[in-house]
């Protein structure tokens, strides 16, 4: 039988490794919350460095791409590349906090790699509209701030991204197409000329004198502030309608000043027929009454107020 003493001090070294172990199992916690602290701060700072360090490299970029002749009337190339410099800021900020906080990035990339396959066809409409604005960057069919009809939709180019192009209508409505739709279909860049062709057809009778009534509108046209002297006020008769003789009327403007003019010719010229008169005749329809084959038709007998026949 163990006597008392030996059974006291037994117990006493088992409590004194207990206590040494859970000092050590504190320190230890201790010690690992302490890195999670400090990791964490060190996270949130980088962090906040990575969404400074965006705009940053975003406006040092768009200063830079300032500087260069070539595009500092033309900022369709900017917006571009400041997005693609404040993506790739972000995502090295991002792969930066994630190893501090002990993550495996090489593992990530690795599955990702190894997943790129699938992620591809999952996302393939979303890369399309990637690989479609890159392809736009490079042709250049329009730039930010030209007028253009993208698959019958017609506005002012505002911006063009890694996904979309946003337009504004005439109403300044906000109109946004995917870059694959728009690099699939028509693109027509109507202010992408310098000049552009006002075509107005107008009609006159068929008793007007039609050299006369061509020099009318030509004049007219030509002593418009807008109109360009080359090339040269055009017109000539282009269709003989049902009641009317049809002339038209080319003349060049430039781009921005199309609508306007347009409008203008519309009056003044309008006004300068009507001064010569030259009669600018109405829709006019014959009514036809039904009869049997081989004899006059007779119109419908005239009704007085009361419903009787006259």
């Amino acid at each position: 039988m163990t006597d008392l003493p030996t059974t006291v001090a037994a117990v006493a070294a088992s409590s004194d490794q207990a206590l040494a172990l859970d000092a050590a199992l504190l320190a230890r916690a201790t010690h690992m919350a302490g890195d999670l602290a400090v990791n964490l701060a060190i996270a949130a700072l980088i962090v906040v460095v990575t969404w400074f360090g965006s705009k940053w490299a975003a406006g040092a970029a768009r200063r830079a791409l300032g500087r260069v002749r070539g595009l500092r009337e033309d900022k369709t190339v900017e917006g571009f590349i400041v997005q693609v410099v404040r993506v790739v800021v972000i995502s090295v900020g991002l792969i930066a906090v994630l190893q501090r906080l002990g993550v495996q990035t090489t593992s990530i990339i690795a599955v990702l790699g190894a997943a790129s396959l699938a992620v591809g066809l999952a996302m393939q409409g979303t890369l399309s509209n990637v690989a479609a604005g890159v392809l736009l960057l490079i042709l250049r069919p329009y730039r930010v701030g030209e007028v253009v009809d993208i698959g019958g939709m017609a506005g002012v180019v505002q911006k063009l991204d890694l996904f979309t192009t946003q337009m504004t209508n005439a109403n300044n409505v906000k109109i946004v197409v995917p870059n694959s739709q728009v690099l699939g279909g028509v693109i027509q860049n109507i202010s992408g000329q310098i000049t552009r062709r006002i075509e107005i057809d107008f009609t006159v009778s068929y008793s007007a004198d039609l050299n006369e009534a061509r020099e009318v509108i030509r004049s007219t046209a030509a002593a418009h502030g807008k109109v360009l002297g080359d090339p040269a006020v055009w017109t000539g008769v282009t269709g003989l309608l049902d009641s009317a003789v049809q002339i038209t009327l080319h003349a060049h403007v430039r781009s921005g000043d199309w609508w306007q003019t347009r409008a203008d010719l519309f009056q003044t010229v309008k006004e300068a027929l009507d001064q010569a008169g030259i009669e600018i005749p109405f829709p006019q329809a014959v009514e036809y009454f039904g009869g049997n084959v081989g004899k006059a038709a007779e119109p419908p007998p005239h009704k007085t107020s009361r419903g009787k026949e006259a």
